[in-house]
């Protein structure tokens, strides 16, 4: 597993080229406060193949460096752009949950490098975003089963118990600590880029569970509406981990997105 220094923080990620597919753009996922890697793994098999996918480890979280915090959602977005450099990334289009979208956001307005975006669960601004409904200890089993209450919708919970056991497992193994929550919970309430969404013409697919308590409905249509080129797509009935309980329609939506704003990877 690479990894890429940004100033004195080390953030390790994860690679999966395909061998066809244009080697300079990839889908880079960016992740929500406190939440380890394993997030992403339904999307990430939908899309690992036809394209490039990088995962990096957000800083605090995994094998990355867990500096001081607090940190800033502009620092987050500087190590992605790091592991973007490393890689030769010339377009890179960014999936990113909750605090991963803000990520997303601020690198969009502060480079070229974002081709798209796709932001779930996400808001212009940390006032309307509930980082505590996200994180909870990974050293608690029953904080951890618990908080799968809030995040999962109950339809879900009711139809793939099986799935809700190996979601705590993987939490337990990878999730960040509580320092490590407040440095991202930090950076979630100082970001605000709400009256600066007109800036911001990168194209923008904005999913969002119709449900979710963590991020609610009016900010995430605010979002849409503010952005130029937002495109809103609500996902009925499902809660703040839409991709994992509605996984098909968003990585559906997903793909019908690159196909539409990334290379075609059997066109080089």
């Amino acid at each position: 597993m690479p990894d890429v220094t940004n100033g004195d923080v080390s953030i390790r990620y994860e690679v999966d080229a395909p061998d066809a597919g244009a080697p300079d753009e990839a889908v880079v996922f960016c992740g929500d406060v406190g939440l380890g890697a394993w997030q992403f793994g339904w999307q990430h098999a939908a899309l690992a193949g036809p394209h490039t996918a990088i995962t990096p480890e957000t800083r605090g979280v995994g094998r990355s460096d867990a500096p001081p915090g607090p940190y800033t959602v502009e620092a987050l977005a500087s190590d992605i752009d790091a592991v973007c450099t490393a890689e030769g990334i010339r377009n890179a289009h960014l999936v990113g949950y909750g605090l991963g979208g803000m990520v997303a956001l601020a690198y969009a307005l502060a480079s070229s490098r974002p081709a798209s975006l796709t932001v779930i669960g996400t808001p212009a601004s940390g006032e309307s975003y509930n980082p505590a409904g996200v994180w909870a200890d990974p050293s608690s089993p029953a904080s951890i089963e618990g908080s799968l209450t809030g995040l999962l919708s109950e339809a879900f919970r009711t139809a793939h118990p099986d799935v809700l056991p190996q979601i705590a497992e993987w939490r337990l193994g990878e999730d960040a600590d509580r320092e490590t929550f407040e440095a991202h919970r930090a950076a979630v309430e100082r970001f605000d880029i709400s009256d600066r969404l007109y800036e911001l013409t990168t194209p923008t697919l904005v999913v969002h569970g119709t449900e979710d308590t963590v991020c609610p409905k009016p900010a995430v249509e605010s979002l849409a509406e503010g952005l130029p080129r937002g495109e809103l797509h609500p996902i009925a009935g499902a809660r703040h981990l839409v991709g994992v309980e509605a996984s098909a329609a968003v990585n559906d939506a997903l793909v019908g997105w690159l196909a539409e704003h990334a290379t075609d990877p059997l066109s080089d």
